[in-house]
Parts: C-alpha cells; structure tokens; sequence
C-alpha cells in the first residue's frame, strides 16, 4: 500500500499553503493531521469551515469535546484521542473525566446523554436507540441540537476516518489506554 507521508507547505497547493499559515498563526504549528488533510486543500478548507461553523450550533466548547473523545474513543482514533484530551483539558475536564467522557458514563446527565448517544450514533450508523434518543431529549436537547449532534458526529468520524487511513504520526501527548483507567 502507498504511504501517505505528512507534506511540508512547498508540497501542498497555494490554497493549502495559506490555510497553513492561518493555522500556524492561530495555533503556532500545523497539526499533522490538518497538514494531512492540505493534501487537498478543498478537503482541509471545508473541514476547518465546517468546524468552526458548528462552533455556533447548539453546543458549547465543553460539549463539543465531549462528542469529539466518545467518537474518537467508539473509532479507535489514537490521533484524535490524543488532540481531543489535551483540547478536553483547555476546557476544563479533568483527566477522569475525559476517560469517562471516552467510556460514556460521566457523572454529569447531560453530558452522559450526549456521548452515550454519540458512540451509538457510530456503532449503529445513524440508526440510534430510542431510548438514548429520549435520554437526550430529557436532558435538555431538541431537534436543532439533535442534528447538530450528527454534525458533530460526522466531523468527528471525518478526522477520525482520515487518520484511520494515512496512520499520520501523532504530535500530540498520546491518551491514557481507557481499559487501564478507573472509571467508577
């Protein structure tokens, strides 16, 4: 199988090479997976878009994490996992919580329904159980958050998918393995 290597800047087209240089800017380096995806720069353009589009949606920061690690916790995404639980402590998660967060059995209700809801959202390819349907409703979520969440969802399993395929090198500290966590 051919190998997809990371590409510097000189490699990728001029519209990539200018979303690299926003990224460096905003974040102080080009993560490799983003850099990745600038093979494309159409793919990489709408994805970044797409995110911070959903940025306004029905979920706050802490939330959309929330979906981000239980997503790339039911994909097995070692890239994801490791962004995801460094961005999950910018917001504030414990690091308990970002294992429970990836297990989907948080303390908190709200948060519970939406990752227990997410990781179905995967597992059964859009077909969810109605049961986890309603929990989140009774935690406060309506339609417009219900299609927000298979948004974020798809956004999620989008990177997931793309590190899945290329096996990018992860420059992020790597996520504790949860099986070796204490979720109680």
């Amino acid at each position: 199988m051919k190998t997809i290597e990371v590409p510097t800047r000189e490699q990728v087209a001029p519209k990539a090479q200018a979303i690299f240089d926003q990224l460096n800017q905003q974040l102080g380096m080009v993560p490799n997976l983003y850099a990745t995806m600038g093979w494309s720069a159409n793919a990489l353009e709408n994805y970044l878009t797409f995110q911070k589009n959903q940025a306004k949606g029905s979920f706050n920061a802490r939330e959309r994490e929330a979906v981000n690690l239980a997503v790339s916790e039911e994909n097995q995404c070692q890239y994801c996992l490791a962004a995801h639980t460094a961005i999950g402590k910018m917001n504030g998660f414990t690091d308990a919580e970002i294992l429970a967060l990836r297990a989907g059995t948080i303390a908190n209700p709200k948060l519970r329904a939406i990752t227990q809801l997410s990781k179905n959202l995967v597992q059964t390819r859009g077909a969810a159980d109605p049961a986890l349907v309603e929990a989140f409703y009774n935690e406060g979520g309506d339609h417009a958050a219900l299609i927000d969440l298979v948004a974020l969802v798809t956004d999620k399993i989008f990177s997931n998918y793309v590190h899945r395929l290329t096996q990018v090198p992860v420059d992020f500290p790597a996520a504790a393995p949860l099986e070796a966590a204490s979720l109680a």
